[in-house]
């Protein structure tokens, strides 16, 4: 896993044998076997260790360990190399690590004075440990994250550095381009109608399918057309990785004819057009049956072109700050919030929907946001003191500053709001996607980026000004995420989403897909565990934003901008702490 090792002279002789490699982080994953997003690289410094050794400096060594989603147990993950004699440790082994915007990714280094050879760290004196998310460390002014390292009482342990880095491989695109001859001929009257299916393999030696040409009509030697694929989806930025192709004859009804199949990988593809890159096409039944079979025709590689593509993370690198505005439904079909049956119930012992949906998707984006103050909003209520209705109110009580600090500060906002003012109605979206908007407007130059959380229990009172509003939305550095609470249907809700059917007001489309909407009920853990629902939910509803907010960047022209210079460590004048 770690590609590098340590200069000599600085590695306890013969202690990386004992320590082990462990596994990526992806294999325990249980939601899903998506690709992640992206690849980093982790490097860990530290300043002022304590000192545990009597006669010389301490020899630290780091250990990194994660959570599964949904899990409390933390695991292993890997160990840097032992450095001797130094309270400011530069270590040189990297972590590489899955990075997933839509997940909250817990991480604890823990720092130890390594005394023997041995791999049992309870062997080894403890230096202290520091607790962060990927998001906070990508997220950090720089992806470079400084925090103190605690867990000696009464003790100042003191700092660690981790800087994040995207490994190159995760951002290159392959443009790609395919022919065959001599394909097996399967239709009765004609040719056949040949395309082209790719699959990844996975570490389990399973397959995914991750690319599908378009079919080319009767013929046995078809020319399809180049398709352009990220690194990342072809083959996970492992380059020896199987690649499989299957050739299959297109039948109307589905049950399309297989002519064959071949395997590569990205380092034989990337020798391009050569004879490396000719390929048998097997049938292995066929082959099984006969005895003069040779193959089933051949496919040819024409063309491979890598283009490398600016990514969601160079943007974050470069400063773009994304601000999270909240926004929440206190119309009356909630029910009354002292009632166990309303969906506003205040419950001492466990957060309610709303509160759930808060909480799971805020804080993964309060990471991206370096002030963490978040405007949260209300609608569908009637206000003290005179019981005016409002689509647009600021849950603290100040509407020339609706800012909370952190998702906390949004969460008792939200609390005192329920208990001082009147669940009313009717359900209108336009207002408060209108005061997003506004401040999305005033800033289109890429160094910001808006995404509005809607959390509501049904129907929709103003859907064609709501759409109007998405549509002009769709135009600016703004996404809009709605999660449905309760049993209500959501059809309404669906339309606004936009995946099938692009959305349109008064004849004019909507430029990006900006809207995406989850029912809340798919994602309540049958088992009653609410941290595994959350994160359920919140892996959903945030996993296009990278996406959308690069469609924005792209159709704008708006390159990142250079990340501020790597830090360079001050040099210490080394002391020794008692």
């Amino acid at each position: 896993m770690f590609g590098l090792e340590k200069p000599a002279g600085q590695q306890k002789p013969g202690r990386s044998g004992g320590l082990p490699k462990m596994a990526s982080v992806g294999d325990f994953n249980v939601l899903s076997s998506s690709i992640p997003a992206t690849k980093v690289e982790l490097s860990v410094s530290c300043r002022n260790l304590l000192d545990r050794d009597t006669f010389s400096k301490s020899d630290p060594i780091c250990v990194l360990y994660t959570q599964a989603i949904g899990n409390k147990e933390w695991r292993e993950f890997g160990r840097t190399e032992v450095i001797d004699n130094t309270l400011n440790p530069d270590f040189v082994r990297k972590f590489i690590i899955d990075y997933f915007f839509e997940e909250r990714e817990n991480l604890r280094f823990d720092f130890y004075d390594v005394d023997s050879k041995s791999p049992n760290l309870s062997k080894h004196d403890f230096l202290g440990q520091m607790f962060c998310t990927l998001g906070e460390i990508v997220g950090s002014q720089g992806s470079r994250l400084e925090k103190p390292i605690v867990g000696i009482p009464g003790k100042k342990c003191g700092t660690v550095i981790v800087t994040a880095e995207e490994l190159g491989c995760c951002r290159d695109s392959v443009l790609m381009q395919f022919c065959a001859n001599k394909l097996d001929k399967k239709d009765f009257f004609g040719k056949s109608d040949p395309f082209l299916v790719f699959h990844r393999s996975n570490e389990d030696g399973s397959f995914t399918i991750c690319h599908k040409t378009e079919v080319v009509k009767n013929t046995l030697n078809p020319v399809w057309q180049a398709f352009k694929i990220s690194v990342r989806a072809l083959c996970n930025g492992d380059y020896d990785r199987t690649i499989k192709i299957e050739v299959y004859d297109w039948d109307r009804d589905g049950s399309h004819d297989f002519i064959g199949e071949f395997t590569t990988s990205y380092r034989e593809l990337s020798r391009g057009q050569s004879q490396f890159n000719v390929y048998e096409v097997i049938n292995p039944k066929k082959k099984g049956r006969k005895k003069k079979y040779v193959n089933s025709g051949t496919v040819t590689l024409l063309s491979f072109l890598i283009e490398t593509e600016v990514s969601f993370l160079d943007y974050i690198k470069g400063g773009t700050q994304i601000n999270f505005t909240v926004a929440i439904d206190f119309t009356a079909s909630n029910g009354n919030p002292s009632q166990p049956t309303s969906l506003h119930y205040m419950n001492p012992y466990q957060l309610n929907a709303y509160g759930m949906a808060l909480r799971a998707v805020g804080e993964i984006i309060q990471d991206y946001d370096s002030d963490k103050m978040f405007p949260a909003l209300g609608f569908g209520a009637r206000l003290p003191p005179d019981g005016r209705v409002s689509h647009e109110f600021a849950l603290n009580g100040n509407p020339q500053n609706p800012y909370c600090h952190g998702i906390d500060g949004v969460m008792e906002a939200y609390y005192r709001s329920l208990k001082s003012v009147q669940l009313y109605g009717p359900t209108n979206f336009a207002p408060v996607i209108n005061h997003v908007a506004r401040y999305a407007a005033s800033v289109k130059d890429g160094s910001q980026y808006f995404v509005l959380l809607i959390i509501t229990d049904g129907v929709i009172s103003d859907m064609a000004q709501t759409k109007e509003s998405i549509v002009n939305a769709s135009k600016l550095p703004m996404s809009i995420i709605i999660v449905g609470v309760g049993p209500a249907e959501f059809d309404a809700m669906e339309e606004l989403d936009g995946d099938v059917v692009r959305i349109s007001s008064r004849g004019r489309f909507a430029e990006r897909d900006i809207v995406q909407f989850v029912p809340f009920r798919d994602y309540i853990d049958r088992s009653g565990n609410h941290v595994l629902s959350m994160a359920r939910l919140a892996k959903d509803v945030l996993a296009e934003i990278p996406e959308q907010f690069l469609s924005y960047m792209r159709v704008r022209g708006i390159k990142p901008s250079p990340a501020p210079p790597p830090y360079t460590p001050p040099i210490h004048v080394l002391q020794t702490q008692i």
